[in-house]
């Protein structure tokens, strides 16, 4: 392997273009003036403890990798394999070169999250990092998640914007009650019409109920919130079927069964 010089990796670092990533390549910072100060370090201190240290025979996923932080300390835990997949380019070869640098051997591939059907593979603990609000449909992201990745530990942060209470939420409401809606501590997403902090992929602010309903209405139970954004979870069977979220699936006698596409 070669080592490169100081020099050598920030003039590189540069040429990938802005770091949304502050990554430290050598003593070199890939994003030092970074609006979040030192992210996503900053947020990864305050939830580190709630992943197990030694990872050795387990498998990762970083779905929305960006430029690598959380597939390179999955790495240095011992993980056997972690795959990190992306839909930005630019990303992915910030990612590969930082793995370089580190002397992680990380697998990086251009996939999005509603692919990952096509990985063919489930995997110990699936990271799903400041995705979730990017996307202009979460709630199927997740489902495929449980669906197709997800072998038992989900790792999920996302935004969220409005109250940090969570209401105890009863299972069913009469058609004419309508004040829980209005109570800040029921679930909420917050949809965004056109940009929000100047990014225009910023779709969703859920709050935090919603988040954490969102996970349970997908398969995910919740055992730990170590961190207010930051949810873990393990797999377990939807609570309830998923209704009208993928194509009407046609009766014995070759008609629809009436529920459309979402």
């Amino acid at each position: 392997m070669t080592i490169l010089t100081g020099d050598q990796i920030r003039e590189r670092a540069t040429a990938l273009g802005d770091w949304f990533h502050n990554i430290d390549l050598n003593g070199v910072q890939t994003a030092p003036n970074h609006f979040l100060n030192d992210y996503p370090n900053v947020k990864w201190r305050l939830f580190q403890h709630a992943i197990p240290t030694e990872l050795a025979g387990m498998t990762v996923l970083d779905i929305g990798c960006n430029a690598g932080f959380y597939s390179i300390e999955m790495k240095r835990r011992g993980a056997d394999r972690v795959l990190g997949i992306d839909f930005d380019e630019r990303y992915l070869e910030q990612a590969r070169f930082a793995a370089e640098v580190t002397g992680q051997d990380i697998e990086f591939r251009k996939l999005s999250v509603y692919d990952v059907g096509g990985l063919g593979e489930t995997f110990d603990i699936v990271l799903f990092m400041g995705v979730l609000y990017h996307l202009r449909h979460p709630l199927l992201a997740l489902d495929l998640i449980h669906d197709n990745v997800a072998r038992d530990l989900l790792i999920f942060q996302s935004m969220q914007r409005g109250s940090p209470e969570v209401d105890a939420v009863r299972a069913d409401y009469d058609f004419f009650e309508q004040d829980h809606f209005d109570s800040p501590g029921y679930p909420k997403m917050h949809f965004i019409e056109h940009e929000y902090a100047n990014d225009w992929t910023n779709w969703w602010a859920p709050n935090a109920a919603c988040s954490a309903a969102m996970l349970r209405s997908a398969g995910f139970e919740i055992v730990e919130n170590p961190e207010q954004e930051v949810f873990v979870c393990r797999r377990t069977e939807r609570p309830k079927p998923m209704g009208a979220v993928y194509p009407a699936k046609p009766k014995s006698n070759g008609k629809a069964n009436g529920r459309g596409q979402a």
